[in-house]
């Protein structure tokens, strides 16, 4: 048995007794029901995955996958392909806003290099998981083979595994790559059947004529692999389309998900990881929460296909994992309420009686 196999026989439904025992205790806490909105329903998901209400969150870690693509050489980004090397040796140094981030919500950053085109130093937060120097351009031809994308979804996986057996219980996971929201567009284009000019955005903050150029490039490799592609198999996908960081993302979200972690989505790329691994895996989209809402106008579509609402709303759209670390503080916080909060009975207080709406309908009270 592969990896990728032992990891989706190894993903379960969520825990229903423990998510309604979690609304029972919501309920009880010295507020009115539903006051809290989504910081509730998020302690009934959590409540969910690790088959336990009321109980702190335990350690969070950031996963950063990082790899080049060829379609960069097609002038669709702002920054050259040698800023994706440089940018894994900033976040490995600390100085990178994700590393900022990360150390605010009290996480550490590990950096798994799926694809990367050139050598990096050895370093305690890197894995050296390196498939290929980077994808083929995926306007003239696949981005890497399926046994390729196989490995690189299968080097998510083991990363997700790694950090469980450390005890972390939180995954944000975040991408870097020159190039990447192309192919996360073309990506998403195909699952959607959007048209690449809904699904295109400026990425890194390309002008008028590099946006063409990228709507072009997603809209020639799309219609390129058209005709072969079965949009429904997720490893055809991101093999003909897509990142080795996306593929790898992909497969942090099953690993997340077969070890019962929460699965912190960022943005545009790493939200077309997510869709590959709902491909493969349907029911692991129950173990994700979506971090932000980027200005990307893909990304947008990605969240709806996977029915995910992300908690924050912010503008961003630097990746890295930004915005699914910043999602990590309400995380805690929803875990925290929880825990913490005193109920009526235990405060001495009375509570509602009669009948309240608490924002998922009309519940009778003991009065």
């Amino acid at each position: 048995m592969t990896i990728l196999d032992q990891a989706l026989a190894a993903i379960e439904p969520l825990d229903e007794a423990a998510m309604a025992a979690a609304r029972a205790h919501q309920d009880d806490l010295t507020k009115p029901p539903g006051s809290l909105g989504r910081l509730e329903s998020l302690a009934v998901q959590l409540a969910g995955i690790r088959r336990r209400d009321a109980a702190p969150l335990g350690p969070c870690a950031v996963l950063v996958c990082a790899a080049d693509h060829g379609v960069a050489a097609d002038g669709v980004s702002a920054y050259p392909a040698e800023v994706t090397p440089q940018m894994v040796l900033n976040f490995l140094a600390g100085g990178a806003a994700i590393n900022v981030l990360a150390r605010h919500v009290g996480a550490r950053v590990v950096v798994l290099d799926a694809g990367v085109a050139a050598d990096l130093p050895s370093h305690a937060s890197l894995l050296d998981r390196k498939v290929r120097p980077g994808t083929g351009n995926i306007v003239s031809g696949p981005a890497m083979t399926r046994a390729e994308a196989m490995a690189a979804v299968e080097a998510g996986v083991a990363a997700a595994w790694a950090l469980a057996d450390e005890g972390v219980e939180a995954l944000a996971v975040g991408d870097m790559g020159i190039g990447n929201t192309t192919a996360a567009s073309a990506v998403v284009a195909a699952v959607t059947g959007a048209p690449a000019a809904e699904v295109v955005g400026r990425g890194t903050g390309v002008d008028d004529a590099g946006l063409a150029r990228k709507v072009a490039a997603v809209d020639a490799a799309v219609g390129r692999a058209a005709a072969h592609l079965d949009a429904a198999d997720g490893l055809a996908v991101v093999a003909e389309l897509g990142g080795l960081e996306i593929a790898a993302i992909a497969g942090a979200v099953l690993g997340a998900a077969s070890r019962r972690m929460v699965a912190v989505i960022d943005g545009h790329p790493a939200t077309a990881g997510a869709l590959v691994a709902a491909l493969l895996a349907p029911e692991c989209t129950a173990y994700v929460v979506g971090g932000h809402r980027s200005v990307e106008r893909g990304h947008r579509l990605a969240l709806a296909r996977l029915g995910v609402v992300p908690l924050l709303d912010l503008d961003l759209r630097l990746g890295e994992g930004t915005g699914a670390c910043l999602a990590l503080g309400l995380i805690q916080a929803a875990a925290r309420l929880s825990a913490e909060m005193a109920t009526f009975s235990s405060a001495g207080i009375s509570g509602p009686t009669g009948e309240v709406d608490d924002g998922r309908g009309t519940v009778a009270l003991p009065g």
